[in-house]
């Protein structure tokens, strides 16, 4: 079993409680499920949220979903000026059999458009 890193991204229309939570929920799913990796192979999550969203802690919506057990942080990215707005990331820390080459980064929503390169 070794220990992996997994990158995800997602975009909310705007600073807005409900889809900070509701897209968090669907980005950390989605890591999961594309993964197929259970709740206690997760190790830890951190995520981070653009300067321009400040109505939730994406941590919220991981512990609605279960994981209250699972050390999460939340973290403000830098203000870079051309950066694409409104943006929520993870990185997971998971155990896992998969290589690392089979390991699926997940970008959904706008966010698709930051790594092309490895979104699946």
């Amino acid at each position: 079993m070794a220990v992996r890193a997994i990158r995800g991204a997602t975009q909310v229309d705007a600073d807005d409680r409900e889809q900070v939570l509701e897209a968090t929920r669907e980005l950390v799913t989605a890591v999961l499920e594309r993964n197929a990796l259970a709740h206690d192979d997760v190790i830890s999550i951190l995520f981070t949220a653009t300067p321009d969203l400040v109505a939730e802690f994406p941590a919220l919506a991981a512990r609605e979903l279960g994981m209250g057990d699972v050390p999460l942080m939340c973290a403000t990215e830098i203000a870079v000026p051309h950066a694409l707005p409104r943006v929520l990331r993870l990185m997971a820390h998971v155990e896992t059999p998969r290589p690392r080459a089979e390991i699926q980064h997940v970008y959904l929503r706008g966010a698709a458009a930051l790594r092309r390169d490895i979104a699946q």
